[in-house]
């Protein structure tokens, strides 16, 4: 007669024999970040922005509209990519948001990158910024950041799968960043560039300091690569 074995017995069995083996994991479909230091183009990201923002500000204060009372207290200038003191910096995005798209595996030798924005924000206390993407063309989007005071918002990362969102599970601790989170925040400091592909989500907590923070946030899209017109041969 055979000895039956309990549950309790099949179960460390089970545990022992699993902690002996190696399960073969393949990750696909990532939804990578990217950060670099840059602070040698602060300089002129700041002056730029300051010169484009107080205009604006100045508007505001003239209309009576006090930051402090605004729901979203921030201020934000128009497109910037134009302007000859930061075309290193505005280079250096572009050429670097093709370089991750060619990293990424898109085929991009007949394509080029182009801003579609590239605009100022100037955030005050208690402004923050909802959870959205960028469509309508965009492929990276990113930010530089120059001002950055203690107290400041952090970025925060949204996990982009609304199936993986729907059936979310509580998580063992949430301080850790594993395949289960659902989101993840980045402190920003100056010089700190970040890019990201357009679909993934992102926001901003709300900020916390008396003093603003400041950064540039940009849009990259993707297009055709100007093609050169053969030059006709001279006719003698």
């Amino acid at each position: 007669m055979c000895n039956s074995k309990t549950i309790e017995e099949v179960s460390e069995m089970l545990v022992e024999q699993q902690a002996q083996e190696q399960l073969q994991t393949g990750i696909y479909f990532p939804s990578p970040i990217y950060t670099i230091k840059k602070e040698e183009f602060l300089n002129g990201a700041r002056a730029v922005f300051n010169e484009n923002v107080a205009p604006i500000k100045k508007e505001k204060k003239k209309n009576g509209d006090k930051l402090g009372s605004q729901l979203y207290p921030v201020v934000m200038t128009g497109n910037l990519f134009n302007d000859p003191r930061i075309q290193d910096l505005c280079q250096y995005i572009c050429q670097t948001a093709w370089n991750i798209l060619k990293s990424q595996g898109f085929k991009m030798d007949d394509k080029a990158t182009t801003f579609t924005e590239f605009w100022g924000q100037e955030h005050h206390k208690h402004s923050a910024m909802d959870e959205h993407v960028h469509p309508y063309g965009a492929q990276i989007v990113g930010f530089y950041f120059i001002d950055v005071p203690p107290d400041s918002s952090r970025v925060v990362i949204h996990d982009p799968r609304p199936g993986k969102v729907m059936a979310h599970m509580p998580e063992e601790n949430m301080a850790n960043v594993t395949e289960a989170s659902n989101q993840v925040n980045f402190q920003p400091e100056p010089g700190l560039m970040m890019f990201a592909n357009s679909w993934l989500p992102h926001s901003f907590t709300r900020h916390g300091s008396l003093k603003p923070l400041k950064f540039i946030h940009f849009n990259v899209a993707v297009q055709q690569a100007p093609q050169v017109c053969p030059v006709p041969a001279e006719v003698i």
